[in-house]
């Protein structure tokens, strides 16, 4: 008989094919579950980001709108006027910009830091290796 080296191949030689594939699959179907969950709970981190990301550019939009009124109206004073209750009305959608600009660019800044599931996609590309180590050592 041959001298067997490790308990992996000690295993294979006392233990039947149908044992063997039976554990083999197993461990696939833990290690694919185990992945879904990893995907699933990257997911949702990226979605809540995105979702921040986008109600802050939603808040952008909703200054800018604001911005367009508070001018219209500032120049329809001013244009009344000429000096007086226009100015005023430039100073709110003057504010208004301010809060837009800064909105958009956090709101941005958020959107950018999400990056969907990188490490199920790290994980999944080791797949292929992790079984072609396995069959060479057969």
């Amino acid at each position: 008989m041959t001298d067997l080296h490790t308990p992996s191949e000690q295993k294979a030689a006392e233990t039947s094919l149908g044992d063997l594939l039976g554990e083999v699959t197993r461990d696939l179907s833990t290690l694919m579950r185990q992945e879904l969950e990893l995907a699933k709970a990257e997911l949702r981190q990226s979605a809540t980001r995105a979702g921040k990301g986008a109600g802050m550019l939603g808040g952008a939009g909703y200054a800018a709108i604001m911005a367009v009124l508070f001018l219209s109206i500032a120049l329809w004073w001013s244009l009344g006027y000429l000096v007086g209750n226009g100015w005023s009305g430039l100073i709110v959608a003057g504010l208004w910009a301010i809060i837009g600009l800064v909105l958009f660019l956090m709101g941005r800044k958020e959107l950018k830091t999400v990056k969907g599931a990188p490490r199920t996609v790290d994980s999944l590309k080791k797949i292929p290796d992790t079984l072609k180590r396995n069959e060479e050592n057969r």
